[in-house]
């Protein structure tokens, strides 16, 4: 078992009860060690908090599913967004775990993980020539990779999630900002601004039409209206 955790109090008591448990225990105190460590031995699974210095728990669940390890992950932090859980199970996170836990969830969690084992590697999601790898973070257009920043893949991400819908902005809002997000809304259709240049690069690449007084649909390109 591999615990990544900064709080090394915390680190250390959730050790002790692993280990008293029969488990081997190794730590990492941030999120650099904690990759390294992941992807040089073989864990049952791994304690992953999402606030660690030098690596952020998001980034190193993304490297390890990059690298192909597929070692279970149970996230285990602070934040208790639905966004920061929704977006954990989008990069290869296995469960999701609120602090402060009880030491019995964790490790009923962590045994269920194990029992389970290693999962297979996350469905890339297609519409048309586009393949979108949520783990992997990653979008190509006939195998042609197209470069996205995190708030144009996740708005990419949901739109592919909902291909051939037509989606309102305010869903869009809701799902790839905040449901309480008290900007300006056009910043939706700045966003699919940028999607739609970086996508018009790519032949063959699906459409973002504007649905009047709705908001906005994505279809392959053959099926976008003329």
């Amino acid at each position: 078992m591999l615990v990544v955790e900064d709080e090394r109090s915390f680190a250390e008591a959730l050790r002790d009860g692993l280990v008293a448990e029969g488990f081997a225990v190794d730590l990492a105190h941030d999120g650099q060690r904690g990759l390294d460590l992941a992807c040089s031995r073989p864990y049952d699974a791994i304690v992953l908090d999402l606030m660690l210095p030098v690596r952020h728990g998001y980034d190193v669940c993304r490297a390890l599913r990059e690298r192909g390890v597929w070692t279970p992950v149970l996230m285990l932090t602070a934040k208790d967004g639905e966004h920061e859980h929704a977006d954990a199970l989008d990069l290869g996170v296995d469960a999701y775990l609120v602090k402060p836990s009880s030491f019995v969830v964790i490790l009923a969690t962590l045994r269920a993980m194990v029992r389970r084992g290693a999962g297979e590697r996350p469905a890339v999601l297609t519409v048309g020539t586009l393949e979108l790898d949520p783990s992997a973070h990653r979008v190509r257009v006939q195998a042609e990779a197209v470069p996205l920043r995190p708030r144009e893949f996740a708005l990419l991400h949901y739109l592919v999630r909902r291909a051939g819908e037509a989606v309102r902005k305010a869903d869009m809002i809701a799902n790839v900002w905040d449901e309480h997000y008290e900007g300006d809304h056009n910043i939706v259709e700045v966003y699919v601004g940028y999607l739609r240049r970086k996508l018009g690069r790519c032949p063959g690449a699906p459409v973002i039409e504007t649905v009047r007084g709705v908001g906005y649909r994505l279809v392959p390109s053959g099926d976008a209206s003329a």
